[in-house]
């Protein structure tokens, strides 16, 4: 019996689907907001202790902040509702979040270790499951 065009049954791993889309959601927001912080701080003028004055621009930052905030919080939206675009755009995001925390691993152990399983998952829910939020 054909069953093109059908649908894959739901499973547990829609939880993890749903879960990274959040995280991306909230990480672009929070991405956003640094990038708000940098810009508001762009130009400021800090006093080293040795009394040395230096002036700090951080506006081509804060704009890349913005932007990349952007796009991890479209990325999140579209893979909640169904888009393949956005899922394959959230596996690239996560598979550039392990290889950075891989490089980070020497001085943060724990949190890059906790953050590589958690993208781990997430790609693997992504690439395995993540037809089952297509829209019908």
């Amino acid at each position: 019996m054909a069953t093109h065009g059908a649908q894959p049954a739901r499973t547990g791993w829609v939880g993890w689907i749903y879960f990274g889309a959040i995280v991306l959601v909230v990480g672009g927001i929070v991405q956003f907001v640094n990038g708000l912080i940098a810009l508001a701080h762009s130009g400021s003028t800090y006093l080293l202790p040795s009394g040395m004055a230096v002036q700090v621009g951080f506006g081509s930052v804060a704009i890349s902040f913005m932007i990349m905030g952007v796009v991890l919080a479209a990325a999140g939206i579209g893979v909640m509702s169904g888009r393949t675009w956005a899922r394959v755009l959230a596996i690239a995001l996560a598979v550039l979040s392990v290889l950075a925390n891989i490089a980070f691993f020497p001085a943060y152990p724990v949190w890059s270790g906790v953050v590589i399983v958690l993208d781990v998952l997430v790609i693997y829910a992504l690439l395995a499951h993540g037809r089952e939020l297509r829209h019908r």
